[in-house]
């Protein structure tokens, strides 16, 4: 009997102790959190449908802006093209006909020389000439950019993450054929406690930590990153009121952005944040 009077006068004290070590911790000048890095990617793809006659990215090669990565067979739209110049020069040529039949003639109307029927005819001829010849040169430029539309650039700079399609594939409009991994930007996503919500705001500087070791200086990388985004709203809220155990267990959701980004950073990558709340 004593010997559990005993057991319970210890877990008492233990949990007085612990109560009391939880209810006055003083508050630390710094807070740590953990996330990890998210990247944007993008999928990659022609805005024409065809066969494809030349692949030239590789997994994991860097690409700059503008830069070419894939071409599609281009022959019917050379073709498609041609055939809209030699719409355009024969309807410019009709048009140019049909101009200079209605100054000719035109001027006749007034003094019932000719009929008012064939008047009308040179004015309609005229206008339609014209159209026909507006419309050659709308369908000359569609041509023309479904050619380009044949040659896949690069929107961005990027790391090519996904190969998808192959020399001969035939893809359809739209169909993705790279996945892309932008350069910029590079943020974080991690959580914060509601505690600790009062104590961060937007553009504070941060010290970001990744677990791989530098060689150079035998410590963590440590990059430079600043608070770009809080949640306005808690996760996995558990319902409208709350007991006070629960409402300070709510955590929101931010987003650091890294401001000095290299090539050791990658998509899912776990850190550590350092956040100086005296700063």
């Amino acid at each position: 009997m004593k010997k559990i009077l005993i057991l319970l006068l210890i877990i008492i004290a233990a949990g007085a102790t612990a109560f009391y070590l939880f209810t006055n911790k003083k508050p630390t000048d710094e807070l740590t959190l953990f996330g990890n890095i998210e990247i944007r990617q993008v999928d990659l793809s022609f805005q024409v449908s065809g066969q494809i006659a030349k692949m030239l990215k590789e997994e994991g090669d860097n690409v700059k802006a503008g830069e070419l990565i894939a071409e599609l067979d281009n022959k019917d739209y050379k073709s498609n093209l041609a055939k809209a110049t030699a719409e355009e020069a024969k309807t410019l040529a009709l048009s140019k006909d049909a101009n200079s039949k209605y100054e000719r003639n035109y001027p006749l109307c007034s003094d019932d020389t000719i009929s008012k029927q064939d008047c009308d005819s040179f004015v309609n001829n005229k206008d339609k000439a014209n159209a026909d010849y507006q419309s050659a040169i709308a369908q000359k430029t569609f041509a023309k950019n479904q050619l380009n539309y044949t040659k896949l650039y690069a929107p961005e700079e990027g790391t090519i993450t996904v190969r998808v399609q192959e020399n001969g594939a035939t893809v359809t409009k739209g169909q993705p054929v790279y996945t892309m991994a932008k350069t910029h930007p590079v943020w974080i996503r991690a959580y914060v406690n509601e505690t600790d919500l009062g104590n961060i705001k937007y553009g504070m500087k941060v010290k970001v930590l990744t677990d791989t070791i530098n060689p150079n200086t035998g410590e963590q990388r440590v990059y430079d990153g600043q608070i770009g985004y809080i949640s306005p709203v808690a996760e996995f809220t558990p319902k409208t009121v709350q007991s006070t155990d629960i409402r300070t267990s709510l955590v929101y959701r931010i987003r650091v952005y890294i401001q000095d980004t290299d090539e050791f950073l990658r998509q899912g990558m776990p850190t550590t944040i350092k956040i100086d709340l005296k700063s």
